[in-house]
């Protein structure tokens, strides 16, 4: 307390000087003014010039430099890792009729369900129709017990992990409820005609000729179809796959269809099958 009274017996003697000096002028204080004793107690000088002033001056800083506000929701953008993934993408773009054909781990699949998922999103179509043979890899476990949707879930259940990637399991099962997106065998499209849809084809070298010959001419008006297969890995006999022949046919095709053919660096799985596909 001696501190303050005498800090506050200096600044009396300066006022009264400076009164004296203005001939007599007496000064009143306004009341709820600024009182530099009440200041002092109540902020200590340490904190407001180490602490108050910087950090208000660094709000203020922040506060003109600060980003408008985004949307926070989470989108994942498909973008390709080679050469042979960047020309499917431009031909499932450009084109209405796409075969895409390459060893395993090179996206086919994936790229195809993306860009059927955005084009339902975006409203280019009314909805999404995932067709795949049933042909067992090299081994028969039977019949499957319950009704077709339960019997086919085991062959389909790639392109069920392809669409929960690119979206919930929720919305999925909702849409698939809703009718927007469709999962179906090979042997159930006979006789359709799939117009405002994004059809995508998987596994299509398990297809025999005739079984491909019906598929691509279900494609109506306002759909987009993609057909996607390795004719190296068919679990039907060499002479009974009909992708590769019936590719050989439409890559001379001119119009509105493409033929991408991906190789052995376009592999994005684990570097190791991109070496085992050399020797196996």
């Amino acid at each position: 307390m001696g501190k303050r009274a005498a800090v506050r017996r200096v600044r009396a003697e300066f006022q009264g000087r400076r009164d004296r000096d203005a001939g007599g002028v007496q000064l009143s204080v306004i009341e709820g003014g600024w009182d530099p004793v009440a200041d002092d107690e109540r902020y200590p000088r340490k904190k407001k010039r180490g602490g108050y002033a910087a950090s208000d001056h660094h709000q203020q800083q922040q506060a003109q430099t600060r980003e408008p506000a985004r949307e926070q929701a989470y989108v994942k953008n498909v973008i390709p890792k080679s050469e042979g993934q960047a020309r499917l993408i431009e031909a499932i773009e450009n084109s209405n009729l796409v075969l895409a054909l390459g060893p395993a781990g090179t996206g086919k699949t994936y790229l195809a369900i993306a860009k059927a998922v955005e084009a339902l999103r975006a409203g280019k179509v009314g909805r999404i129709v995932l067709c795949r043979p049933a042909v067992d890899a090299g081994e028969n476990i039977g019949f499957l017990p319950g009704d077709m949707e339960e019997k086919l879930a085991p062959y389909l259940r790639p392109l069920y992990d392809a669409l929960q990637d690119r979206m919930s399991a929720k919305q999925v099962k909702a849409m698939i409820a809703e009718g927007q997106i469709e999962i179906a065998s090979v042997g159930f499209m006979r006789g359709r005609t799939l117009n405002n849809a994004f059809i995508v084809v998987d596994e299509a070298q398990n297809c025999t000729y005739v079984q491909l010959k019906m598929i691509l001419t279900r494609l109506g008006w306002n759909s987009k179809m993609i057909v996607t297969g390795d004719p190296a890995q068919s679990d039907l006999l060499p002479e009974l796959s009909g992708l590769a022949p019936i590719a050989d046919k439409i890559e001379g095709m001119k119009g509105d269809i493409g033929v991408v053919r991906l190789a052995q660096g376009d592999v994005v799985r684990h570097p190791l099958v991109a070496k085992m596909l050399d020797v196996l």
